[in-house]
């Protein structure tokens, strides 16, 4: 009986010893790992739309010492949302991002950015827009767009140019976006996809299908 209970008491102290509970870590992170990819979210915004197309910006970074991509983002707002690289007229949709270790992956005004088409309703400026970021490696990331004016570019507003509309030299008041509501023709950078959905002419901007 003693030889038993000993053999009983050693198998259940083996299997508590073998038992362990991994902690996940912090959102867009991989459990904690050094060598996986940190991820957080900065700047993030979303120009007021003026048709049933919106763009989306923000900056990911990567404080790990992994590479990741993103891969794709959902919307309420929207049932089709796609990642896209802008260059000069044209709009290419792409599946994913590369995040660099220790580095970032920016969407800019004039640049990459988040598509959202046929929105299910437009959103004005003060408001917000809920997105999810999805990742090759990492978790996903749900971020609050706050709905900014049509024209706002935030590199603007912190260097306090304008768009020359205001007869000024470039130097003065940050810009608000000429094509707001209340404003007097078309957001500066219209032309551009990238900054406004819809071109000052009418006409959607030309997309091409290719992928990376």
């Amino acid at each position: 009986m003693i030889t038993v209970a000993t053999a009983a008491a050693v198998a259940a102290a083996l299997t508590l010893t073998g038992c362990s509970t991994e902690s996940s870590g912090p959102t867009g992170s991989s459990h904690g790992r050094p060598d996986a990819p940190e991820l957080t979210v900065s700047g993030e915004f979303m120009p007021q739309p003026v048709s049933d197309m919106a763009a989306g910006f923000l900056t990911v970074r990567n404080g790990g010492g992994k590479a990741d991509r993103l891969t794709s983002v959902t919307s309420p707002i929207s049932d089709t949302v796609t990642i896209h690289e802008s260059k000069g007229q044209r709009m290419r949709k792409v599946d994913s991002f590369p995040i660099p270790a220790d580095g970032a992956l920016a969407l800019e005004r004039g640049g990459s950015h988040i598509m959202f088409e046929q929105l299910k309703q437009r959103p004005k400026k003060g408001e917000k827009v809920s997105v999810e970021l999805r990742f090759e490696t990492s978790g996903p990331i749900r971020v609050e767009l706050p709905v900014m004016e049509t024209g706002y570019n935030p590199s603007k507003a912190t260097t306090g140019e304008t768009d020359g509309k205001d007869g000024k030299d470039g130097k003065g008041a940050p810009e608000t976006g000429s094509g707001a509501a209340g404003g007097s023709g078309a957001p500066s950078g219209a032309t551009d996809p990238a900054q406004s959905p819809e071109p000052a002419d009418g006409r959607p901007a030309e997309h091409t299908s290719e992928h990376h």
